[in-house]
């Protein structure tokens, strides 16, 4: 029983440790990914779309705030094209996606290679699949090719 039980225990903080060492809790395998995006595709450029609506008025989405000028506007609420961005980065975050860039709907989706390491791979809009991946800390200029996954 005390072994069982020793067991049961070490096993847990494996896993809880295991967790420990990733940014996210929801990771996608690339067919996942892809199959994900094709439920986001629409969402994201719609995203880019309300981005340049937005710069277009003056608006400056992460200060929530017109540019130059205090606000958000004389009655206090956002324009509505804010509150619809915000309300489709919520459903990305929702799904485990992460937002990278507004203007250029770059989004990543979490992953784990065969080796553990936590990575991203990234898609943004115009391209027609998920085509790249790129290290965490590397960023956007760090990304390569899928097939060196």
């Amino acid at each position: 029983m005390f072994r069982a039980v020793h067991g049961l225990l070490n096993e847990i903080r494996f896993r809880l440790s295991d967790m420990r060492k990733h940014i996210h809790n929801i990771h996608f395998t690339l067919d996942e990914a892809r199959r994900e995006l094709t439920k986001v595709h629409a969402l994201a450029s719609k995203m880019v779309e309300l981005k340049q609506s937005l710069n277009a008025t003056g608006w400056d989405v992460y200060r929530h705030r017109y540019f130059g000028g205090m606000g958000p506007n004389g009655d206090g609420l956002f324009p509505p094209e804010m509150e619809t961005l915000v309300g489709i980065l919520a459903q990305l975050e929702k799904r485990g996606i992460t937002v990278k860039e507004l203007d250029e709907g770059l989004i990543d989706f979490p992953h784990i290679r065969s080796n553990g390491e936590e990575v991203y791979l990234c898609w943004k809009v115009g391209e027609n699949d998920i085509k790249f991946w790129h290290r965490i800390p590397d960023g956007f200029a760090g990304r390569r090719s899928v097939d060196e996954l």
